[in-house]
């Protein structure tokens, strides 16, 4: 049993709180036990300074952040320089979205997902990639009602989740404690039909086998369907 009670493959309680806030074209509360993400989705009709100007396509990119009271201490805003992890975060949650839509189908546009986490307790990225995923779902929604947008460009849904190791159990969806003590800490992003979007695996002191690796796999990848399935 782990310290919140919860089954070694269980997810802790899951919220998407849709229309968070009003002025975003899309904007989500997401909370995963007791970290908390708003994620909002904005467009501009206009593609990134550095893509060539015969490439038509869309873009997609995100913004990430810890809000300073998010932390058991208080952690500085990153006003002048953004830090290796925020920027690690930032690409990752922006990469995980362009693999669920075609860029060719949004023209000189960009749609940018602000996260901002107001709690943290562990799996803020994950958090921030579903809850991405709905406020990007939502701000298309929006666009195609609008005209800006002539076909959908979403081709199917993404989820994320951590898993890991701890005292030598297998834990699905770790909180900040068992985070902090993992021998194993992995996060995982699938589409909807299972596909591979990112899957990165660390060993935080001895190196594991090749078939825990394979058991993380797919209780990460069930524990995904089950999010989705919250879509």
């Amino acid at each position: 049993m782990r310290p919140d009670g919860r089954e070694n493959n269980q997810l802790r309680e899951i919220k998407f709180t849709h229309n968070f806030t009003k002025h975003a074209l899309g904007s989500i509360l997401a909370e995963f036990g007791d970290t908390k993400v708003i994620v909002t989705a904005s467009a501009e009709l206009k593609k990134p300074k550095w893509m060539e100007e015969n490439d038509n396509r869309g873009w997609v990119t995100a913004e990430y952040s810890l809000l300073p009271a998010s932390t058991n201490t208080r952690c500085k805003r990153e006003r002048e320089k953004v830090s290796g992890r925020t920027q690690e975060i930032q690409r990752l949650i922006g990469r995980s979205l362009r693999a669920c839509v075609d860029l060719e189908k949004m023209p000189n546009m960009t749609i940018t997902i602000d996260a901002d986490v107001i709690q943290a307790d562990g799996g803020t990225r994950t958090a921030s990639i579903c809850g991405g995923f709905l406020a990007l779902r939502d701000a298309v929604n929006k666009l195609l009602e609008s005209g800006e947008l002539k076909e959908n460009p979403i081709i199917e849904p993404i989820g994320a989740i951590s898993i890991g190791i701890v005292d030598g159990d297998i834990r699905l969806d770790l909180n900040y404690t068992e985070d902090s003590h993992a021998q194993v800490d992995s996060n995982v992003v699938l589409t909807q039909s299972g596909k591979i979007v990112d899957f990165q695996t660390t060993s935080e002191g001895e190196p594991y086998e090749f078939n825990k690796m394979i058991e993380l796999f797919n209780i990460a990848k069930k524990g995904i369907d089950t999010i989705i399935k919250m879509y």
